[in-house]
């Protein structure tokens, strides 16, 4: 069982009124819920405040995270969008009726129910302001205390605001986006870990920093998506370089096109030109690169050959090894 609480709040009895949070928790259940051929996904429980009449107090969002990490499951995932607040005691996560920033819930509190949750794997995403203190206990500046499977993932450090733009908080954007596909692997997984590189690399060294902290043995899926090639063309990998630095020889027989072939050249065979097609594949993906050519169609008519990259290296050792 994977579950998500997803927070969204904007509305705030006392305080500046945010207007994206509501949206970026909308967006985030509707990309969490399934995976992109419909499966189901996560099971989430979305809460949001807009108006008075939506408030959620400090008490509902307290009691709304301890129901999240209480019980056993594969995944348990919570996002929060919404004021945040840091002083010296630690921070806060504002819920409608705070009054003042200590009256949140403490972040401190939310990191004692994900390290004592039986959850296998624990996730904490927080598009909120000074939310890179997550993690932190108030005692201890430098030193992060996670359970063994917790992750945390914040929009920006622990002295830094988190902003909106367009209706949305920019983190929350980048976050969607990465879980939309950005941030997939070959194999279509999207983990924390490429979530927070996409989110990270998309940000510049003058904006707000993402924040990443991780105890975890292997990383989890967040969601799943089309490969970017089929599994079972990619395990062929290993046939055709069945060792590290192997060079797959190539000739014209493997190139369908008739244009451009000398008096004498062998025609194409079709076993190769199928074969050439998933070596094109591996090439537009980065995994392997023609020697002493410009291109692949000049590796096959010149008889040379292509070699894997270091990416490619990676993936065959998977293959290898019944990863993939």
């Amino acid at each position: 069982m994977k579950k998500a609480l997803i927070v969204g709040i904007d509305f705030y009895e006392t305080g500046n009124r945010l207007f994206g949070c509501v949206n970026d928790a909308n967006n985030v259940k509707g990309i969490l819920e399934r995976n992109e051929d419909g499966s189901k996904n996560f099971d989430c429980n979305l809460l949001t405040a807009s108006d008075k009449n939506g408030a959620i107090t400090r008490g509902v969002l307290k009691d709304s995270i301890q129901e999240l990490f209480l019980t056993k499951s594969e995944t348990a995932l919570f996002y929060f969008a919404g004021h945040g607040h840091i002083e010296a005691t630690g921070g806060y996560l504002l819920g409608s009726d705070s009054k003042r920033g200590d009256e949140g819930v403490s972040l401190h509190e939310v990191l004692t129910m994900a390290n004592e949750s039986p959850a296998t794997n624990k996730v904490i995403i927080l598009d909120s302001c000074h939310s890179g203190i997550a993690g932190t206990p108030p005692s201890k500046a430098d030193t992060a205390v996670l359970s063994e499977g917790l992750t945390i993932l914040t929009a920006s450090t622990a002295e830094q605001y988190a902003s909106e733009e367009d209706g949305s908080g920019i983190f929350t954007t980048l976050l969607v986006d990465a879980l939309n596909g950005s941030a997939a692997n070959l194999v279509g997984e999207i983990t924390p870990g490429s979530v927070y590189a996409h989110i990270d690399q998309s940000l510049s060294a003058w904006e707000q920093r993402p924040v990443f902290k991780t105890n975890v043995k292997n990383f989890i899926s967040l969601r799943k998506v089309k490969p970017s090639i089929p599994i079972d063309e990619l395990q062929r990998i290993i046939e055709f370089f069945p060792t590290s630095g192997f060079i797959y020889p190539l000739d014209p027989t493997y190139e369908p096109e008739m244009k451009g072939r000398d008096t004498g050249m062998p025609l194409p065979v079709t076993e190769n030109t199928v074969k050439f097609s998933i070596l094109q594949k591996f090439n537009r993906l980065n995994l392997l690169v023609p020697v002493d050519a410009t291109h692949m169609w000049h590796a096959a008519m010149q008889s040379k050959g292509c070699k894997l990259t270091p990416l490619g290296e990676h993936y065959r050792r998977l293959v290898k090894k019944n990863r993939i």
